[in-house]
């Protein structure tokens, strides 16, 4: 019994032809499905951060009007707001933050990566329930 064993175990050389290839073909059906959800999760991060700063410079805007009042025209830029905003941020531009009875609205463009989202109008509620993707325009004109 054992030198039938023995005999058998010294007679496997390694995977055959048919099974290597069936392997490779699993792999590229898995990449295959893997590689575009990827894409969609990195492009939704993307809009979702630009979202996130136009929130937080909403934030920042209510600071300012806290800390200075509200201009005179009503309108902040990111020259007003830049001693409450990080400076190492790029993201969002031509931004112009609104009070119109003491709501603070967003106007501005934003892009990271190959994602862009305009806000126009846009307050913190409509930015959080608008959806995370590129090329929409947030807000009400």
């Amino acid at each position: 019994m054992f030198k039938k064993l023995k005999q058998r175990l010294q007679n496997q050389k390694g995977l055959t032809l048919v099974e290597l290839l069936a392997v490779i073909v699993i792999l590229g059906i898995i990449a295959a499905i893997a590689v575009p959800s990827i894409g969609n999760i990195i492009e939704k991060s993307r809009a979702d951060a630009i979202k996130a700063e136009a929130v937080q410079t909403i934030n920042a805007a209510k600071l300012y009007v806290a800390a200075k009042g509200v201009p005179t025209d009503n309108n902040m830029d990111s020259t007003d707001l830049a001693d409450y905003l990080d400076t190492n941020s790029n993201t969002l531009t031509n931004v112009v933050v609104t009070s119109t009875n003491n709501d603070l609205t967003i106007s501005a463009t934003g892009s990271k990566g190959n994602v862009s989202i305009t806000f126009t109008n846009a307050s913190i509620q409509q930015i959080n329930n608008a959806e995370s993707k590129s090329g929409i325009t947030i807000g009400t004109e």
